[in-house]
């Protein structure tokens, strides 16, 4: 009986190294994870080891740094959204008094048996871009180049095209007439 009391205590403290050894490596690699003011690569002898109690400090205070950081990304992000969600909102006018934002606009050049089309539209307009592709496809039309530039909240499309060398002259000016119309009424909802 007397051997049961002390193999207990044994088990007592070698499940207690265990759980403080277990301790020390997680605090390790806490401590690890953590980006330190002063780089300790090389730990200068003049340059103290911070406590466990310090270290664990530091830890909590660079997770509330994240959060915060977080928090003011979220906001920024929000407020991105929200301003997309607001030219949705006020592109259904489509006369430029709603909220200051220009209306969707496309110029068609004609050249020939090529056309050239610049369309201008807000950042959240990227749909118009899409379907003059495809009002060209269905023309007949064959896209040489197509590229665009963003202005601030501006974006610029410019297209150019050919049209079939057996389609009359007039296909040329239908095609215009067609993607003018498109934007007209897209405007008017």
């Amino acid at each position: 009986m007397e051997n049961n009391p002390s193999s207990s205590r044994t088990d007592r403290k070698t499940a207690e190294r265990n759980r403080r050894n277990q301790m020390k490596a997680l605090y390790s690699q806490l401590n690890s994870l953590v980006p330190h003011q002063n780089s300790r690569v090389s730990n200068p002898p003049s340059e103290p080891v911070l406590s466990l109690p310090d270290q664990l400090n530091e830890a909590a205070s660079y997770i509330k740094r994240l959060q915060t950081n977080l928090e003011k990304m979220k906001e920024k992000k929000d407020s991105l959204m929200g301003v997309e969600r607001t030219n949705y909102a006020s592109m259904a006018s489509c006369n430029g008094t709603t909220t200051g934002l220009r209306p969707p606009q496309i110029e068609v050049r004609e050249m020939g048996s090529t056309l050239e089309v610049v369309l201008i539209t807000g950042l959240d307009s990227q749909f118009m871009f899409n379907e003059t592709i495809r009002v060209l496809h269905e023309e007949g039309a064959e896209i040489i180049n197509a590229s665009f530039s963003v202005v601030e909240d501006t974006v610029f499309h410019t297209i150019h095209s050919k049209v079939e060398d057996s389609a009359p002259s007039n296909g040329t000016a239908r095609i215009s007439q067609r993607l003018k119309k498109f934007v007209q009424d897209d405007c008017a909802f």
